[in-house]
């Protein structure tokens, strides 16, 4: 890209779209900004990107300018066969996304994370641990900052430690991981990608610039993930928590690194055989960019996991709240009602992102879950799923507030009310923090009634910050 002598399109003001302006911006590249939602969080973002010479487009001008841009830069949230990318598409124009241009002008070493579920974890995981052996890590992407903010920052000697979505993986082209990490492939955003091929192929294409010095860190449990083998140039190395693999592997109660002994389970403490295949990942990552036994341990000894993920809220008349709103998919939650102790009542329900919510109610029947409040937008299609399976402990009950509060009433003594949706929070919220922050807020009002001690602060709502995260 020659940046002075071409002329950008940035469509969507998000947080990734936000960072791409900024950074043409810098490059002195001519910008033009659209998001076609009109909301203070745009609106805010207009006026910060034209202080730096961006020029926002309206809607009714749209068509004649983007025939003039020679490049549309599209957020992770506008689906490629949007009317915008295909126009670009069909008149032989590039369509980046933000993380292609990080890509383009990262000048370190990176580790790249995809995966259905577990990313945000063990980006983070991974982030702590390489800062414990003392390494400039810095987590970007789809959590924390876009890579795009981040270039300063990591410099030459730096590691960018990037989560990418698959909905990145659909504009970015360039990046050349030194670690590419693929945690798992089970049903996601099918309304978006179609079908499992194409979201498959998607998650791959993490792979598709691996050279043999490169190294490929897969699941050998999950057989999809395995068959990468077969796709990548890249050196595979693995990670099981069921055999043990040349990699890191769970075995004897510890976590375990081709035959080194890295720490025992009991010092780990996330619960879940999720956490720990986390874990596993982040421990191969680590060590094939140099970090020692001693620092890998010191730090997930000490890790508490992300917000929003199995968060311990607190507890009203004997009621624990545990917020898992970044369960957006059915294979999340799943893992959610198998991890928690003792029984408790399961808030169901959001935006639907196209896949059978049966096998949930698989693992509801033979879990600890009680009662199943469910909610939402796609409340009636989880409704005859729970039917389909012969599982009838539910109530129906659309806005999320009631569907908390009734949740809390049912919940008995020494039970749990469990937020682990399997769905997109976008019927109702602007991103899964925002429906977590809300849960907390509910709660706090319920501690308030009970006459207890001061409640926890609840956290400001999210905004449009995540919108490629669900």
């Amino acid at each position: 890209m020659l940046f002075t002598r071409q002329t950008f399109l940035v469509a969507g003001l998000s947080r990734s779209g936000i960072a791409a302006g900024e950074y043409l911006a810098a490059q002195g590249a001519k910008v033009y900004l659209y998001d076609d939602v009109d909301d203070e969080n745009v609106r805010s973002a207009i006026e910060r990107l034209s202080r730096l010479g961006c020029v926002p487009v309206p809607k009714d001008e749209l068509k004649e300018r983007a025939q003039r841009c020679d490049i549309l830069v599209l957020s992770p949230g506008i689906p490629v066969d949007h009317p915008l990318p295909v126009s670009f598409k069909r008149a032989g124009k590039r369509i980046v996304g933000e993380a292609e241009l990080g890509a383009l002008a990262l000048r370190c070493p990176v580790v790249a994370v995809t995966g259905t579920n577990g990313k945000t974890t063990t980006v983070t995981m991974l982030e702590s641990i390489l800062k414990a052996a003392g390494k400039n890590a810095v987590a970007c992407g789809n959590v924390g900052k876009p890579i795009t903010a981040c270039l300063k920052e990591l410099g030459e000697d730096g590691i960018a430690v990037a989560e990418i979505s698959s909905f990145q993986l659909e504009t970015l082209y360039s990046l050349r991981p030194h670690v590419a990490v693929i945690l798992n492939v089970t049903e996601d955003h099918l309304n978006r990608h179609y079908n499992m091929e194409n979201y498959i192929y998607l998650k791959s294409r993490l792979l598709k610039n691996s050279a043999e010095s490169e190294f490929a860190v897969l699941n050998y449990d999950d057989p999809i993930v395995r068959g990468f083998d077969e796709k990548t140039k890249a050196t595979t190395v693995w990670f099981s928590m069921k055999e043990k693999v040349e990699g890191a592997y769970f075995a004897e109660n510890a976590f375990w690194f081709f035959g080194e002994r890295i720490l025992s389970a009991d010092e780990f403490p996330l619960e879940g055989d999720h956490n720990r295949a986390n874990a596993l990942a982040a421990i191969a990552s680590a060590k094939l960019m140099g970090a020692g036994n001693a620092a890998i341990a010191a730090a997930l000894k000490t890790f508490r996991g992300v917000k929003h993920r199995m968060e311990r809220v607190g507890e009203v008349n004997g009621v624990t709240f545990i917020d898992d709103s970044k369960a957006t998919n059915v294979d999340s939650a799943i893992k959610a009602i198998g991890s928690v102790r003792g029984e408790s009542v399961l808030l169901l329900g959001g935006k639907d992102k196209g896949y059978s919510y049966e096998p949930l109610f698989d693992a509801v029947k033979t879990s600890g879950v009680v009662h199943t409040v469910i909610y939402g937008e796609n409340a009636f299609r989880i409704l005859n799923a729970a039917l389909s399976r012969g599982y009838s402990s539910v109530t129906l009950c659309r806005p999320f507030d009631i569907a908390v509060r009734v949740a809390y009433l049912t919940a008995r003594r020494g039970q749990s009310v469990l937020l682990s949706p399997a769905s997109a929070s976008f019927d109702a919220f602007s991103s899964y923090e925002e429906r977590g922050n809300r849960f907390a807020e509910l709660y706090n009002t319920f501690v308030k009634e009970a006459g207890r001690a001061e409640p926890i602060p609840a956290l400001p709502a999210a905004g449009r910050e995540r919108e490629e995260a669900e």
